[in-house]
């Protein structure tokens, strides 16, 4: 089997790994990083240029393509991979809209009764500011991609209308979403999804501020460890029923079925756990331990969610625990805002 991972970053490194440890499994990524160079060959070009994809798809003979990072999946590169009869591991673009538009994914969340924080979503950034200075202490949104730096959790109103006037100038704030701020320990939950089932990796926490003692503000991760031991085996069941589920049945009803890494971020509150938000591919810190952790092979599990033909039960994990810790470059400064 010849496998094609898109991207560059560590998340995409950790899936070159393991999808390595197959056996008969040749892996080719693009555009990759010099790390990944030193045990797959790698292709330099744009993974969200849908036309540049297909041909390198093509030219390789490639049977099956996974999609490590947002951007290609919200620019459609898994629909044209699709289109040309290879299996994908990684959702539609109108699929991947649950990470792609905050407002989006409220919206599912809403419809498929998924515990979640109130939220109001607004077009007008003047009237956002206005009303988040009523609210007091709440989470302020950019609705589209913003590279890690679209969520601002402020202190106060004044700091929420603030951001709100910030977020709403970028190309990423045409509109904005108000979310209740929730308290308690956060969580990554990941499932495997076929389009109609779904199969859970371990449970995992991301710690993102930065320098020692969480004293500084949010990056991108500093690191992760897995399994995080904060549910029992039936509080990650019912989140898997009560999370992952309802949302894949939602999205198929709408006639976008989620075929991909599902990936529900989570806040623990005393009244249950509440999602944060939903991410359309996994993880990065996260995967890294995960993967770690995962004892059994990596492609024909993804393989099988591609071919909608997920039809087990719990992965196997190996004994133990892992972690991944973030070694940024001297002089690193993390963004001034990031999700949460």
């Amino acid at each position: 089997m010849k496998v094609l991972v898109l991207g560059s970053g560590a998340r995409e490194h950790a899936l070159v790994w393991r999808l390595s440890q197959g056996s008969g499994v040749e892996v080719i990524c693009a555009p990759g990083n010099p790390g990944i160079e030193a045990i797959a060959r790698c292709e330099r070009l744009d993974p969200t240029d849908r036309a540049a994809v297909v041909r390198l798809v093509k030219h390789e003979g490639v049977s099956l393509v996974v999609v490590g990072p947002e951007a290609p999946l919200v620019a459609g590169v898994a629909d044209a991979c699709r289109a040309i009869g290879v299996d994908v591991f990684g959702p539609s673009a109108r699929a991947a809209a649950i990470e792609g538009s905050k407002a989006f994914a409220k919206e599912i969340m809403f419809a498929a009764m998924v515990p979640t924080a109130r939220s109001e979503t607004f077009t007008d950034a003047a009237l956002a500011a206005r009303r988040a200075l009523e609210w007091g202490p709440v989470v302020v949104k950019a609705d589209g991609l913003a590279a890690g730096k679209g969520v601002v959790v402020a202190d106060s109103g004044a700091e929420a209308a603030e951001a709100c006037r910030a977020l709403g100038a970028t190309p990423a704030g045409a509109r904005l979403v108000l979310e209740e701020r929730l308290v308690g320990p956060e969580l990554s939950v990941i499932a495997l999804c076929d389009g109609k089932r779904h199969a859970l990796l371990a449970p995992a926490q991301d710690h993102k501020r930065i320098f020692e003692g969480d004293r500084g503000p949010n990056t991108g991760g500093m690191g992760a460890y897995a399994p995080a031991n904060l549910l029992t085996d039936a509080q990650l069941e019912a989140i898997g029923r009560e999370v992952v589920a309802p949302v894949l049945n939602e999205l198929g009803r709408r006639g976008t079925p989620f075929v991909g890494a599902l990936y529900a971020g989570l806040m623990l509150t005393d009244e249950g756990p509440r999602v944060l938000e939903f991410n359309a591919r996994l993880g990065d810190p996260e995967t890294q331990p995960l993967l770690m952790q995962l004892a059994e092979p990596l492609a024909p599990l993804l393989q099988a969610c591609a071919r909608g033909e997920l039809d087990r039960g719990a992965l196997q994990q190996r004994p133990g625990a892992s972690v991944a810790v973030c070694w940024p470059a001297a002089g690193t400064r993390p963004p001034p805002s990031s999700e949460t």
